[in-house]
């Protein structure tokens, strides 16, 4: 890949399993790597800082957002999460893709910054299923107040779907996974993304003189 690269975002409601999908996805398309965003909330038992998240004290994530260094970000149930604007032009300035698993109202403001992002929701099956994983989840991780919280966001976040260029669900992992591959490869072979090439091949065949 000679060009820029192509970012990506991915956002789901909290259980939709967007993490996992994109952990997968980058595994199995070249070229493709994950972002890591900066977040305000302290890491879970199995995280580590600078893989699973890069984990900072608040104060310092408002003083990166009142200096401008992030190109998204959004508090999401009392933490903020965002994406730093100079690690992902780093990644696509070397012509490699980048996929940002973050929620809604970050999606929102990239979609206003005009940079050509591709978006896509994944939904759950439905919304019992949600409730489901997430209770499977909550032994670790969630109280039932939580778990709540999360079900009347999902509901909030589930009517921004019509915003997205792709819409997937997530009913099966694997299928999931090969769906989300198969929108990548399907956006690499756009005008878009390859227009620098099809410009010299094209140019070899104009007339001479």
């Amino acid at each position: 890949m000679e060009d820029r690269g192509s970012l990506y975002v991915v956002s789901a409601p909290s259980g939709t399993g967007k993490t996992t999908l994109a952990q997968a996805l980058v595994k199995r398309v070249p070229c493709l790597e994950l972002s890591r965003s900066y977040t305000s909330r302290p890491p879970r038992s199995n995280e580590v800082d600078g893989v699973d998240y890069n984990f900072i004290s608040r104060d310092t994530f408002e003083a990166l957002r009142v200096a401008g260094e992030f190109l998204e970000w959004a508090d999401v149930f009392g933490h903020l999460y965002g994406t730093r604007a100079s690690d992902t032009q780093l990644t696509l300035s070397r012509g490699v893709d980048l996929v940002l698993v973050i929620d809604v109202q970050g999606a929102g403001q990239l979609r206003c910054s005009g940079d050509g992002v591709i978006t896509i929701f994944v939904l759950p099956p439905s919304l019992e299923e949600l409730y489901s994983r997430l209770r499977r989840r909550s032994g670790s991780e969630l109280t039932k107040v939580e778990l709540e919280c999360r079900l009347t966001a999902a509901r909030q976040e589930i009517k921004s779907f019509g915003d997205y260029h792709y819409v997937v669900v997530n009913d099966d992992l694997e299928e999931c996974i090969d769906r989300l591959r198969c929108i990548i490869l399907a956006e690499r072979l756009s005008q878009r993304a390859v227009g620098s090439r099809v410009k010299a091949i094209t140019e070899t065949f104009r007339e001479q003189g």
